[in-house]
C-alpha cells in the first residue's frame, strides 16, 4: 500500500470515527481498534515500528478539576482510552526508551494514531525513569555503620517523599552557592518546615553522609541508570489509571476512603474522601461529576496551639517557598479515614488538648474500662462527617487513634490503631450505641494487651508488667506497636503492626518491633480481652514491618519495609498459641510464608532503592485481579504492587505521569455496579507526599486521587 493510499484511508477512517462521535450510534473500527463515542484510540508507532507496553496519557483542564486517564499499549502498539468525559484532551506518549511525544489535541470518539519518539540516547531516555532507578546509583562508603543499616535509614526517608526524582538528585540554584556539594546537602536538609526532622536524620549518617554529595556529583557529570525499567507486560498492560486533582498545592493527603471495606458495594456513586493532615481538611472528589470539594475538620479547643504540622519556624528557608509557613493549621491533623455502612466518613483527629482527657477516662470515674486499666495518653480522637447533612460529630476517646477499621459485629464497632509505638491499650467505639444514645463515654471501650503466658486459657488480673520478667505462673502485659491495623472478617480479632521506623537499631531481626500482635475482645471485655504475639522465624532476616491486613480466610498479610518482602501468616497452622515455655513469639514458624518483591538495588547492597508503605487486601476483587489480591505501594517507583496469592506473582502497576507523584499511602476499593464488570469497580489511592512540589510540574501542582482498574485486555472498552 502506498503512503498516499494509507494517508487517504486514515483520513477516511478518522472522518468515520467523527461521524460516530456525533451520532453516538454504532462503534467504528480503525486499525482493528474498536471505539465507542466516548473513547480515544489508535496505534502508537515510532521509527522502530509499533510500540508495545508504552503509556498513552490523556489530560484535560476542561472539567471541574484537572483530569488524567492513562492506558498501556498492547503487543501491537494499539491503545484505547475508554469512557472519557466530553471535553478536549491533550494526548501524548511516554515510555521507557522514548522521550515524550508532542501533545495532540483530541476529543472522545476520535481515532488517533500517535507518533512515539525514540530517545536520541540512553541519558535522555532515563529522564522518565522512576526515582528508584536513580537512587540505585547511590553507593555507601565504608564507615561507622554497615551499608545495610545506612540504606535502611535512607529508606525511612521514603516514608515522606521520593529520593532520586529530579528535585532530589539535582541541586536547585535557588538553594544558594556552595564550595562543595556536601555543603549544599548540609543546607538542603534544613529547608522548610520539615527541616528539623530531616536534619536529625542527616546527622545520624555521620561522615557517611558524603555518599549523597558523591551521588549528586556523579549525576551532574552525566552518570545515569544503566538499565531501563521493564515496560509493562501481561496483565500490567490491562491497567486503566484515572486521576483527579484535589486539596491544595501544599496539602499532604495521607489516606483516602472509598467505601465500607466490609461491603464495598454499599455506597455506590458517592464521592471519594481524603484526610489532609497538614491543612485540617477532609477533601473529596466525585468521580461521577469530576468535581472536588472540602470541609474543615473541627476541634473542641480551637484556640489551643498544639504546634501544627511540621516546624512553625524553618531552620532554613525553603528553595521553593522561602520563609513562608505553608502549613499554617495542623491542629486537628486528620490523617486516616474510613467509611461506615451508611456512608459517613470517620477520621482520626485531635479534637482537644491531648493533656486534658475527659472525666470518663479516670480510674475513679465509675467507667468499667477505666477501672480495669487506665490509658496513658490519647494524642488523637475521632471525628465523623455526614456528607448528606454536611455535619461533623466529635467523639472524645480515652485511647489513642490512628488507622481505623470496622468490625462486622452487632455494634458496628470502629476499632482503632494508635500512636506511639509503645501503645498500652487498644480501643473501639460501638457506633450503634453512639447513634442511639449520643453518649460518647458509654459507646467506647478499651483493653490492655495481656498475653495468656501461663497457658490456662484465660486472662487473670495480677499479671506481670512490661518492664518485669515473665512469670510462667502469671499472665504478662505487653506494650505494642499499632500504627497499622487490620480486622479479621472471620472472627473480629484485630491485628497490629508497629510500622516501625527502620533506622538504627529498633527493627533489627529480633528487635522490639519486629512482630505482629493479635488482639481479641472476647465475650465480656475488658476481662476477656487477650493478646498474642507472633514473630517471623529468627533466621528469616525480615526487618521493619509495615502495613497489615487480613484476607477473607483470616490469613494476615504484612509488608516488610526494611528488607522488601511481603509475608502471609496463617494462625490456623500454629501448633502452639500460648503457654509459659513455648509461646515465645517465634513459636509458629509454620504459619509464615514469604514473598520477595524486586526493584533496583542500592549500590553495593541487596536492598531495594524503594519502600512499600502500607498494605491492603482487596477481599472483594475491586481492582479486577480477583478476590484477596494483596496491594502495597512502591513509593519510590510510582507504583502499586499487586500480589496474587494463588500464584505468588507480583504485578507492578505503574503511574508514569507525573513522575515522582505516585507516593501512595493506603488503598481502598469500591464497587459502583456489580453487573458492569471491570467498569463498575476500582481501587483508589492518593498521589501525595510531604513535598508535592517535588513532583513533575513543580510548585502549584496539586495532589491527586488515583483510581486503578484492570480490564480483561488492553483494548477493552
Amino acid at each position: 500500500m502506498t503512503r498516499t493510499l494509507r494517508s487517504n484511508l486514515r483520513i477516511a477512517l478518522i472522518a468515520a470515527a467523527s461521524a460516530v462521535a456525533l451520532s453516538c450510534t454504532d462503534p467504528v473500527e480503525e486499525h482493528a481498534v474498536m471505539l465507542d463515542a466516548d473513547d480515544i484510540g489508535g496505534v502508537v508507532r515510532s521509527a522502530h515500528g509499533p510500540e508495545p507496553g508504552v503509556w498513552v496519557v490523556a489530560e484535560t483542564t476542561g472539567l471541574s478539576t484537572n483530569f488524567i486517564r492513562i492506558v498501556v499499549t498492547d503487543d501491537q502498539g494499539r491503545y484505547v482510552v475508554p469512557d472519557l468525559p466530553d471535553t478536549t484532551y491533550e494526548v501524548f506518549v511516554r515510555g521507557y526508551g522514548l522521550v515524550d511525544s508532542a501533545r495532540v489535541a483530541a476529543t472522545p470518539g476520535q481515532a488517533l494514531d500517535l507518533d512515539a519518539v525514540v530517545a536520541p540516547d540512553a541519558r535522555s531516555a532515563a529522564e522518565v525513569y522512576p526515582a528508584s532507578s536513580w537512587l540505585s546509583l547511590l553507593t555507601v562508603p565504608e564507615g561507622e555503620h554497615p551499608p545495610d543499616r545506612i540504606v535502611r535509614e535512607v529508606k525511612d526517608c521514603l516514608t515522606c517523599h521520593p529520593i532520586g526524582d529530579k528535585a532530589t538528585r539535582e541541586m536547585l540554584a535557588s538553594l544558594g552557592s556552595f564550595d562543595t556539594t556536601l555543603e549544599a546537602w548540609d543546607r538542603r536538609v534544613q529547608s522548610g518546615q520539615m527541616g528539623a526532622a530531616m536534619n536529625a536524620f542527616w546527622r545520624r549518617l555521620g561522615d557517611q553522609k558524603v555518599m549523597f554529595a558523591d551521588w549528586s556529583d556523579r549525576i551532574a557529570a552525566g552518570e545515569f541508570p544503566p538499565e531501563p525499567p521493564p515496560r509493562p507486560s501481561g496483565r500490567e498492560r490491562n491497567v486503566v489509571v484515572t486521576m483527579w486533582d484535589w486539596a491544595n498545592p501544599t496539602s499532604y493527603v495521607h489516606d483516602e476512603a472509598a467505601a465500607d471495606k466490609r461491603d464495598p458495594s454499599g455506597s455506590p456513586d458517592r464521592p471519594i474522601f481524603g484526610a489532609v493532615q497538614s491543612d485540617d481538611l477532609l477533601v473529596w472528589v466525585d468521580p461521577a461529576t469530576n468535581a472536588d470539594g472540602r470541609s474543615t475538620v473541627p476541634t473542641r479547643d480551637p484556640d489551643v496551639d498544639w504546634g501544627g504540622f511540621g516546624s512553625p519556624t524553618p531552620l532554613q528557608p525553603s528553595p521553593y517557598w522561602g520563609q513562608e509557613r505553608i502549613w499554617t493549621t495542623g491542629r486537628a491533623q486528620p490523617r486516616n479515614a474510613t467509611i461506615d455502612d451508611v456512608g459517613r466518613v470517620w477520621v482520626s483527629a485531635r479534637i482537644r488538648d491531648p493533656r486534658t482527657p475527659p472525666e470518663h477516662c479516670a480510674p475513679d470515674s465509675g467507667n468499667a474500662f477505666a477501672s480495669y486499666f487506665t490509658p496513658s495518653t490519647s494524642g488523637k480522637q475521632l471525628a465523623r462527617y455526614d456528607p448528606d447533612a454536611d455535619a461533623w460529630t466529635l467523639v472524645d476517646t480515652c485511647f489513642p487513634t490512628e488507622h481505623l477499621e470496622f468490625a462486622d459485629d452487632p455494634g458496628n464497632s470502629l476499632i482503632s490503631s494508635g500512636i506511639p509505638l509503645n501503645n498500652s491499650v487498644w480501643g473501639w467505639v460501638d457506633t450503634a450505641v453512639l447513634d442511639e444514645t449520643g453518649d460518647e463515654a458509654a459507646a467506647q471501650g478499651w483493653c490492655p494487651a495481656v498475653v495468656d503466658t501461663n497457658g490456662d486459657g484465660m486472662i487473670t488480673a495480677g499479671w506481670t508488667q512490661p518492664d518485669e520478667p515473665v512469670d510462667p505462673t502469671r499472665d504478662h502485659r505487653i506494650t505494642f506497636g499499632c500504627y497499622a491495623i487490620g480486622v479479621s472478617p472471620t472472627d473480629g480479632s484485630a491485628w497490629c503492626s508497629a510500622s516501625s521506623v527502620i533506622q538504627f537499631g529498633p527493627s533489627e531481626p529480633g528487635g522490639p518491633n519486629n512482630k505482629i500482635v493479635r488482639l481479641a475482645r472476647g465475650e465480656h471485655p475488658p476481662e476477656t480481652c487477650s493478646a498474642e504475639v507472633f514473630e517471623p522465624p529468627e533466621d528469616s532476616g525480615l526487618v521493619g514491618e509495615g502495613g497489615i491486613d487480613v484476607d477473607s480466610q483470616g490469613v494476615v498479610w504484612v509488608n516488610w519495609r526494611g528488607t522488601d518482602q511481603i509475608t502471609s501468616f496463617d494462625r490456623r497452622k500454629c501448633e502452639v498459641l500460648n503457654g509459659p515455655e513455648s509461646a515465645t513469639g517465634y513459636h509458629c514458624p509454620e504459619g509464615w510464608t514469604t514473598y520477595d518483591w524486586d526493584a533496583p538495588k542500592v549500590g553495593g547492597t541487596d536492598l531495594n532503592a524503594d519502600l512499600s508503605y502500607l498494605l491492603y487486601v482487596d477481599r472483594h476483587g475491586t481492582l479486577g485481579l480477583g478476590d484477596d489480591t494483596v496491594i502495597t505501594q512502591a513509593v519510590n517507583s510510582d507504583s502499586l504492587l499487586a500480589l496474587l496469592p494463588e500464584s505468588g506473582e507480583i504485578l507492578t502497576l505503574r503511574v508514569p505521569y507525573p513522575i515522582g507523584g505516585m507516593h501512595g499511602r493506603s488503598s481502598h476499593g469500591r464497587i459502583d455496579d456489580g453487573v458492569e464488570g471491570w467498569k463498575g469497580r476500582g481501587l483508589f489511592t492518593s498521589m501525595s507526599s510531604y513535598a508535592l512540589w517535588h513532583m513533575e510540574g513543580g510548585p502549584g501542582t496539586r495532589g491527586k486521587l488515583v483510581k486503578f482498574q484492570v480490564r480483561p485486555d488492553p483494548l477493552a472498552k
